[in-house]
């Protein structure tokens, strides 16, 4: 009783001090039922830290009151009827590659870029052409080499531009938000899952929609060459169509990976070159523009190397246009020694002594 009768005596002389400039007395009895509060909110804490410092651990087998051995888990609810465990929480994290490519900025200026850089060399380098039956097709014909590229002219055959579809025209923003939660690697059975029900889940990549309507305008053909399954076109094409970039029709315009066949698309890229002269191809992977820079004998630096140091490396921006994808696909390999030759390792000087 002390304690309380002090600590009102105190409000009540700091409410009469303060009545000069606010109206601010706190009543005596509220002052001690907010002492009280206090009071039981300090043992509350202390039971629940004594509790939970008693609590049986994961994995720990104990008996229960009515004598059964049980395992303790980290389970917060029941199992589904198949035996499935429940989805985890969503994480409070996102990788840093999904960041740069879903999040950021820069990676759709970068877009942006591309698909600006695509339109510009339709609508000048081959616009331009008097004789369009004279423009060269910029897909490797059969017998090519990285080192000896050949291409055909495009004759009478209509031009079209050929394009990948994940992470080129469309981001699959559901599925990787999936996969951030959950955490883990590539799950074949989940992309099938998200290629039949992921239609709503999914943009178009900037810059895209745009460009490939100012082609169409322009008498330009687009045709889409993806590794998803041919089993679920229809979803396809629908996921095409809500994000502005249809219309696509499967074995035309639409070309997909049937069942058993090798995740190359230089197979299909011919069958579309029989029907069209592919004046500009568009992708996100190297082998969005050819099955060569796939070969097991590359490694990683000459892979790197093959872009560049070839004589199809002045196709890069004048008829091939790679868009950013830094979180799947062919380009994400290689040991240190492999990304970061020892030639080129620094170490500070700093550190030597």
């Amino acid at each position: 009783m002390s304690v309380l009768r002090s600590s009102a005596a105190l409000l009540a002389g700091a409410a009469f001090v303060l009545s000069g400039c606010i109206a601010a007395a706190v009543p005596v009895a509220a002052a001690g039922g907010l002492y009280k509060a206090r009071q039981d909110s300090a043992n509350k804490r202390e039971r629940g830290a004594k509790r939970k410092a008693e609590a049986p651990k994961p994995g720990k087998s104990i008996v229960t009151p009515d004598g059964q051995r049980v395992t303790v888990t980290t389970l917060n609810q029941l199992p589904a009827p198949d035996g499935s465990l429940p989805a985890r929480a969503a994480s409070a994290t996102v990788p840093p590659e999904m960041q740069y490519l879903y999040g950021s900025g820069e990676a759709a200026a970068l877009s942006f870029q591309a698909y600006q850089g695509l339109w510009n060399y339709l609508r000048v380098e081959i616009g331009y052409l008097r004789d369009k039956s004279q423009a060269k097709s910029v897909a490797l014909s059969p017998g090519s080499t990285l080192d000896n590229p050949k291409f055909e002219t495009c004759g009478k055959r209509p031009m079209a531009v050929v394009l990948d579809i994940d992470e080129t025209v469309l981001q699959n923003l559901g599925y990787e938000a999936d996969t951030a939660q959950r955490g883990g690697g590539y799950d074949a059975a989940r992309w099938s899952r998200w290629e039949q029900t992921g239609v709503e889940q999914m943009l178009a990549v900037p810059g895209a929609a745009e460009a490939l309507a100012a082609a169409r305008r322009e008498g330009f053909t687009i045709v889409f060459n993806s590794n998803r399954s041919a089993a679920t076109a229809p979803q396809t094409i629908a996921a095409l169509d809500r994000a502005g970039l249809g219309p696509a029709t499967l074995g035309d315009t639409l070309w997909l990976r049937g069942e058993g066949e090798p995740s190359g698309k230089d197979a299909r890229r011919a069958r579309i070159a029989e029907r069209y002269c592919i004046v500009a191809l568009a992708g996100d992977q190297l082998g969005d523009f050819s099955d060569l820079f796939n070969a097991p004998e590359l490694g990683v630096q000459a892979r790197r190397s093959s872009v560049g140091a070839s004589l199809v490396a002045p196709l890069w921006g004048a008829g091939w246009f790679m868009l950013p994808n830094p979180v799947y696909g062919t380009g994400l390999k290689g040991g240190m020694d492999e990304v970061f030759p020892p030639a080129v390792r620094w170490t500070d000087p700093q550190e030597k002594k």
